[in-house]
């Protein structure tokens, strides 16, 4: 998420991330997403952002009993750098209505060629409708959930379940 939010900041893509690290966008892509960069990706990207490779890795929480002074001011130092919860809530939000946008554009797309290839073929009935609905239906369903306005499986629902699980709050 750092590595998302410096990116941001700029207003670069991830192409011009990847062209100017001289990382892959697949890369940087799973960098983003969390999962965890090697050694030299965080050097080229601690470079490109002019901040310490420390900085890029993920900070323990801040209410954590066995911080020391000095990382307590580390982190105050650089903490325009660090990731809040609301910034990671609405980054996680902005990325989940992205993908329902690029599934929007992909449905209207194929749904518009199977219109034509229906028309082009066979006239005379019309059976485009079904993958539109078919389909449909899930692109509903998407929007819902990334607008958030059912969200039956959402963040609280996932939390629920853990603590249900652990048998105690996270």
């Amino acid at each position: 998420m750092i590595v998302r939010k410096l990116r941001l900041q700029r207003g670069w893509s991830q192409e011009h991330l990847s062209q100017i690290s001289g990382l892959s966008v697949r890369t940087i892509q799973r960098i983003e997403r969390g999962h965890k960069a090697g050694l030299e990706s965080l050097k080229s990207l601690a470079a490109v952002f002019e901040v310490q490779v420390t900085d890029l890795q993920q900070e323990p929480d801040m209410n954590d009993m066995n911080r020391n002074d000095s990382d307590i001011k580390h982190a105050e130092m650089h903490s325009d750098i660090s990731i809040s919860d609301e910034e990671s809530k609405v980054l996680a939000q902005v990325r989940e209505i992205k993908g329902f946008y690029s599934h929007l554009v992909t449905y209207v797309l194929v749904i518009s060629m199977l219109f034509v290839i229906n028309f082009i073929t066979d006239a005379s009935y019309i059976w485009a409708w079904w993958p539109a609905m078919g389909w449909g239906i899930g692109i509903v369903s998407h929007a819902l959930s990334a607008f958030e306005v059912m969200n039956f499986f959402g963040a609280d629902w996932e939390k629920k379940q853990v603590e249900k699980r652990l048998g105690r709050k996270l």
